[in-house]
């Protein structure tokens, strides 16, 4: 219960900082800034990673959890407990946001830009290079795992940066997962749920091949 309590806690913290960033953007006429939204997604991520790695390994994010059990890193036997404990924590931190901000209509939900299939495109490649980074970081040398936090959340704020106007920069389902459901506007979830999923599942024989796994 303590792994999936701080897959709860973790989960939570990433969606209700993150989207926290983008609601208040907007409500307040842009003062945090594009750049301070993905600074924010990239603080809370490696602060996460710091707080509760020794705990559960710190996915907070469904791809994750079953890209790493495909590369046998992960027992499958958790893979489920895991992904409803991440999926709560996201759910949880936007009903959170729904008190707050009652009159907001997306809360923070990720949405094309573009086409659907442009996102996805973006979504699939974003989490490759994401779950490559944090694969080999995750499970490299001791040294390399004191980095892992720093890593991951500057991977995250890099892509969020660059690739947000365009596809919103999810890479993680719960993100998307909580902010839909509770807003009511499912209308593009299934890009956010598929494409960083193969994404993630996708980086796992390049990770193998590069290291003769």
């Amino acid at each position: 219960m303590r792994k999936y309590l701080a897959e709860f806690l973790g989960t939570y913290a990433i969606v209700f900082a993150g989207t926290s960033a983008i609601i208040i953007n907007q409500v307040s006429s842009g003062a945090i800034t594009h750049a301070g939204i993905s600074i924010t997604f990239g603080l809370i991520v490696m602060s996460m990673i710091y707080a509760f790695g020794d705990i559960s390994g710190a996915h907070f994010n469904p791809a994750v959890t079953i890209a790493f059990s495909i590369a046998r890193k992960f027992p499958v036997k958790r893979i489920f407990p895991f992904i409803i404990s991440q999926l709560a924590g996201a759910i949880a931190a936007s009903f959170t946001l729904r008190l707050m901000f009652p009159d907001h209509i997306l809360l923070g939900a990720t949405m094309p830009a573009g086409t659907e299939w442009q996102s996805f495109a973006m979504e699939f490649i974003l989490t490759f290079f994401l779950m490559l980074v944090i694969i080999n970081v995750a499970t490299g040398s001791k040294e390399q795992g004191m980095f892992a936090g720093l890593a991951i959340g500057g991977v995250v704020a890099l892509e969020a940066m660059f690739a947000g106007p365009v596809c919103g920069a999810s890479m993680n389902p719960a993100r998307s997962l909580g902010p839909a459901i509770v807003s009511g506007h499912t209308e593009h979830l299934w890009i956010y749920l598929t494409a960083t999923v193969i994404g993630a599942i996708a980086a796992v024989p390049v990770w193998k091949f590069i290291n003769n796994k």
